[in-house]
């Protein structure tokens, strides 16, 4: 090697492990390799020595004494001064290595190793940060300044646009979100319909923070994803030998849930010797364990939810009249994402940070082009289709901003641009990264196709946007948008 390469090539490596005569060995090879070394043997160690000095590779120890490799990794990210990380581990376990890469660290070593392939990984993790820090530099440039400017527009709790977990300001949002305060405190039975997708546990769990029981337990359940012949005794619980293997007592979801919340996700998939049971539990307020002979009292909200018309399933014979009127004391529907297109950049101002935050992508924001595909499309599978959508958009960007390529065919190819009929006048601003711009250029442009195809008639127009024509002649206001036949006039409420 040239005294140029060698002098290329020289790093200095900061190798943090307890077991010290382990390495030192590590260190001894590596810098008769040409690399400078220096030795920590905790993680509170090597977070002095990374205050002095920034390393230009990390060689981490997972299970150390205190704070654990994974949690040193975790930390350096969100200070944003994680330098390339190579972790080790005596225990060699493949959700170890998950753990580390989902963490920033770009490779990972299974001890024992050899010295040789120590020096191997080590060369290749330098080779690729040297070919990635351009980079990596503008990703996370972009990223600071991507955050500077969110402050102003964080949604603060009850504001109608973070609502207990839940993302919207649309007004079929806004209806559903009073709805859920004014519910929350009284102790009756809910029915939450939506369909799949659109965050009926969402809902519950609202219902819950929003009660008096937000401090007590929330225990949710899915109704359908349970084998029947252990329904019951998950449900209500179960005595020591009540069945085969029942080898000791077990409390139900209902006892865990007492003085809180219990979920029933798709009720209707209850099968119906045990709705029996459970109209039982409603009226009465106890639960009889598989079993046993003496009930047990409970105090429990009950939520259920059904992804299809719990009525439906009434009228076929396959739900409980008795039941379904016991648990619809209160009927909550969650609308679809299609009835509420104006929350979708919201929502994915939201799905990109947390996706930022658990992955460790560096995802600044979508390009107004793709924000308007993302707003043109069905979602069939609503909220839970557009996270999946866009988590994998921000796996799969190659640049700090989604694109239009960066989207999946079918979302890709929802808002043709040849179809001038679509939306005449789309004009979204390519100059700026901001969400709320490219919101009202989408939301004007459709309003305006609506008057175009309808004529001018706003209440064709409100039925085709799927919103009320209070809503519709409000934003036309707003817009100044000129009806048909009525060119430069503003419309009177």
């Amino acid at each position: 090697m040239s005294t140029t390469r060698a002098k290329e090539q020289r790093a200095t490596i900061l190798v943090v492990d307890d077991e010290q005569t382990f390495a030192r060995l590590i260190q001894d090879h590596l810098e008769r390799a040409g690399h400078t070394t220096v030795g920590a043997e905790s993680a509170e160690e090597a977070l002095d020595a990374l205050s002095k000095e920034a390393p230009d590779l990390l060689l981490l120890d997972v299970h150390m004494p205190g704070m654990t490799g994974i949690e040193l990794l975790q930390q350096l990210k969100r200070e944003e001064r994680l330098p390339p990380t190579i972790v080790m581990s005596a225990y060699g376990e493949l959700d170890v290595a998950l753990d580390a890469v989902r963490s920033g660290a770009v490779d990972f070593l299974s001890k024992p190793f050899r010295l040789p392939e120590v020096e191997l990984k080590v060369e290749l993790a330098l080779e690729r940060a040297r070919m990635d820090r351009p980079r990596s530099a503008r990703r996370r440039r972009a990223s600071r300044e991507l955050r500077a400017t969110r402050k102003e527009s964080e949604v603060p709790e009850g504001a109608g646009e973070l609502f207990h977990g839940m993302v919207g300001r649309s007004e079929v949002m806004r209806t559903l979100f009073k709805k859920i305060e004014r519910v929350a405190r009284f102790t009756s039975t809910v029915l939450v319909h939506g369909e799949s997708g659109t965050g009926k546990e969402l809902v519950a769990r609202a219902l819950h923070a929003a009660s008096p029981r937000r401090g007590r337990p929330f225990v949710a359940v899915n109704c359908g994803a349970i084998p029947e012949n252990l329904l019951e005794s998950e449900l209500f619980g179960h005595v020591r030998g009540a069945f085969t293997d029942a080898s000791t007592d077990r409390a139900g979801l209902f006892v865990q849930a007492h003085g809180g919340t219990l979920f029933l996700d798709e009720i209707v998939d209850l099968p119906l010797h045990l709705q029996v049971s459970l109209l039982r539990v409603l009226q009465e307020g106890e639960v009889r364990p598989v079993g046993a002979n003496q009930t047990t009292a409970v105090d429990v909200r009950v939520i259920a939810a059904s992804a299809v018309p719990a009525r439906d399933r009434v009228a076929e014979g396959r739900f409980r009249e008795d039941l379904f009127y016991r648990l619809s004391v209160i009927d909550l529907q969650v609308p679809g994402l299609r009835e509420r297109v104006e929350d979708i950049p919201l929502l994915v101002q939201f799905i990109v940070s947390r996706a930022n935050q658990r992955l460790g992508t560096e995802i600044t924001g979508v390009h107004p082009h793709a924000m308007a595909r993302l707003m043109a499309y069905g979602w069939p599978g609503n909220v839970r289709e557009l996270q999946n959508v866009i988590e994998q958009s921000c796996v799969m960007s190659e640049t700090p901003e989604i694109g239009v390529e960066g989207l999946p065919a079918q979302v890709r190819t929802a808002a043709p641009e040849d179809d001038d009929d679509a939306a005449p006048g789309l004009s979204l601003p390519t100059d700026t990264l901001s969400i709320p711009r490219a919101v009202q250029a989408t939301e004007r442009a459709l309003i305006e196709a609506a008057l175009k195809r309808t004529g001018g008639n706003r209440t064709h127009a409100a039925q085709l946007l799927e919103i009320s024509q209070r809503n519709l002649l409000t934003k036309i206001q707003r817009y100044a948008i000129d009806i048909p036949g009525q060119v430069g006039r503003p419309p009177r409420r």
